[in-house]
């Protein structure tokens, strides 16, 4: 008889190998996708966001209030005529899924504070992100 396959002893040394090769690489991975989402609050809060309101400055002469919010740059707020957005397309929300917080004007910043409370939501800590630098 000439049966061609693979012996249980060759099957279980594919496995063996396999399960090496994810030990030597899922520790490097680990962590990775928190850092891509403190990564992409920083681009919002730096660049994406801060953009849509610059421009919003731009158009209207003042930046959105407090009270009007980032929802300000999605929707034309009371009777502002020059308005011309929406500025953002989507729902300012962090990669943590909660609302960016905002404060117009800002006690850190002369024209606005932008800022996310992190991976923890709460307010304080080491994992912030804002527009402005923390002084030690």
């Amino acid at each position: 008889m000439n049966k061609k396959g693979f012996t249980l002893i060759e099957l279980m040394l594919v496995v063996i190998i396999i399960g090496v090769l994810v030990s030597m690489v899922a520790p490097r991975l680990v962590g990775r996708s928190e850092e891509a989402r403190i990564s992409a609050a920083r681009a919002d809060v730096n660049a994406n966001i801060s953009v849509a309101l610059d421009l919003y400055e731009l158009d209207n002469g003042r930046y959105p209030t407090t009270e009007e919010g980032l929802e300000a740059l999605r929707a034309k707020p009371g009777a502002i005529a020059s308005w011309k957005g929406p500025y953002l397309k989507r729902r300012p929300v962090d990669p943590w899924g909660n609302p960016y917080s905002y404060n117009s004007p800002g006690s850190h910043n002369t024209d606005y504070d932008l800022y996310s409370y992190g991976p923890d939501a709460a307010e304080g800590g080491n994992d912030d992100i804002a527009n402005w630098e923390e002084t030690k």
